[in-house]
């Protein structure tokens, strides 16, 4: 044979039954693993941000809105959930802060328009 010499066959990790037992005697049993899947990744809301960042920009929130999501995004790619579920959760009120404030003021502006409208109409028509 032209194995090398010296070496053994190998061997595989079965367990021997013992003397006297059938298989047909021992329960029949089946082992299933099943992997836990990954946790879903906290969301960034980076695109909120940009667009609260380009329309709606009220005392720099919008600003910090998008640093913090840049930041959850990083902390999403080192695997670290928690962090980002912070970043991410910060960003998001941020957003929601930049984004009311911004429709208060187009409210205001609107009556404040409206109102001045009227007054220059309602000057026009008494004399």
């Amino acid at each position: 044979c032209p194995r090398a010499r010296g070496m053994q066959p190998s061997t595989h990790s079965y367990e021997v039954l013992p003397a006297g037992v059938n298989m047909e005697e021992l329960p029949r049993s089946t082992t299933v693993t099943l992997e836990e899947p990954p946790p879903k990744p906290p969301r960034d809301h980076l695109v909120w941000s940009i667009c609260t960042i380009l329309y709606g920009n009220v005392c720099c929130l919008g600003l910090l809105a998008l640093v913090f999501s840049v930041k959850a995004r990083d902390r999403k790619v080192l695997s670290d959930y928690s962090g980002a579920l912070s970043y991410g959760s910060t960003a998001k009120y941020l957003n929601i802060a930049a984004v009311v404030i911004s429709i208060i003021i187009v409210i205001i502006v609107i009556i404040v328009v409206a109102l001045m409208v009227a007054s220059v109409s309602s000057y026009r028509y008494r004399y």
